[in-house]
């Protein structure tokens, strides 16, 4: 192995073990118990070298959400090429997207931090560019379950529906979390959402 390649392997271990701390402070703190230094501390790395492999900590919160974007990619290919009709493989998406939220919560947090104003000013324009891409091939593949469904007049729309639906909901879940009160929506009030979602979509 060239010198070259072997300090290439060095930078991309390293942006991994940063990765992988902020990853960690997401799931466990939320975006706000996630700063630089923290992250910096996590990787048992100073701030200022941080730094030297991220430019922001927008562009580690990007990196993990293009990092979540491949994990919902790969979860829904493996739905979506299974035996079964539209409705059974939409149900499994929604369990998918359930299950997603208990195993990997800092995946739906990130999911959100777009909404965050100014949130990829700092992010370079190939990188925002990609992140553009990967996520509308999984709505594009949303949409294509969406449209196998009886009476969907609008795929894309639909899958935006649903989608933003779930999302609201956790937001709605984790908010209740924070203030100490019953847990809303239940995993059987998830199942409902999902029913009066289907039949507000199909005709």
């Amino acid at each position: 192995m060239g010198t070259q390649e072997r300090r290439a392997r060095e930078r991309e271990a390293r942006r991994r073990t940063i990765l992988d701390a902020a990853r960690q402070l997401v799931r466990e703190n939320g975006f706000s118990g996630a700063t630089t230094r923290q992250i910096a501390e996590r990787s048992e790395l100073s701030e200022a070298t941080l730094f030297f492999y991220f430019s922001s900590k927008d562009e580690i919160f990007v990196s993990l959400l293009a990092e979540a974007s491949e994990f919902w990619t790969q979860g829904l290919d493996d739905i979506l090429s299974r035996e079964g009709s539209p409705k059974e493989r939409l149900a499994e998406v929604w369990r998918f997207f359930g299950e997603v939220q208990r195993k990997h919560p800092e995946y739906v947090h990130v999911s959100t931090y777009l909404a965050h104003p100014r949130s990829t000013s700092s992010v370079d324009d190939a990188v925002r560019a990609e992140l553009a891409r990967s996520t509308g091939d999984n709505f594009k593949r949303l949409a294509d379950l969406m449209a196998e469904l009886d009476g969907v007049d609008d795929p894309r729309l639909a899958a935006d529906v649903l989608w933003s639906s779930f999302l609201g909901l956790m937001v709605l879940r984790q908010g209740r979390a924070n203030l100490d009160a019953p847990e809303h929506p239940t995993e059987a009030e998830l199942s409902n959402a999902l029913e009066l979602l289907t039949k507000g979509l199909t005709r």
